[in-house]
C-alpha cells in the first residue's frame, strides 16, 4: 500500500485552480484527478471544504480548512488500519482452525458432502 502525501494548503490552492482550467476545458473528473495525481474523492473533498470555507480566506477560515481535511485523513487512516486488523485477525483466526484440526488429526469433510441428514 503506497503512502498517502499530505498536501499543503497552498498545494492545494493551486491543484484546485488548475483543476478548474481543466474543467472549464472540458476534461472528465477522472482525467482532472488523475492529471493533479489525486483521486476523485480527494479532489470533491479539497472542492466541498473550499466551498464551505468564506471567500475573505480569514485566518479563521484557513484553520478550518485545514481541520476539516485533517479530520478527513485521520478516518481515512483509520479505516486503512481497522482493514488491515480485519485481514490480521482473518488469518489468525484460520491458522487457529488448521491447528486445532491437526492436533486432532483428522479433516472434517466440507459441510454437506458425504453426511446423511
Amino acid at each position: 500500500m503506497t503512502k498517502r502525501k499530505q498536501h499543503s494548503i497552498d498545494e492545494i490552492s493551486a491543484k484546485l485552480s488548475q483543476a478548474s482550467d481543466l474543467a472549464a476545458q472540458g476534461k472528465l473528473q477522472s482525467e482532472i484527478a488523475s492529471t493533479l495525481g489525486v483521486s476523485v474523492m480527494t479532489l470533491h473533498r479539497w472542492r466541498k471544504a473550499r466551498a464551505n470555507s468564506l471567500p475573505n480566506n480569514s485566518v479563521d477560515d484557513i484553520v478550518r480548512f485545514e481541520k476539516e481535511l485533517g479530520s478527513s485523513q485521520k478516518i481515512a487512516d483509520l479505516q486503512t488500519e481497522n482493514l488491515r486488523l480485519r485481514k490480521l485477525v482473518t488469518d489468525l483466526l484460520l491458522e487457529k482452525v488448521k491447528l486445532e484440526e491437526a492436533s486432532q488429526g483428522l479433516k472434517l469433510p466440507p459441510a454437506g458432502v458425504g453426511r446423511e441428514a
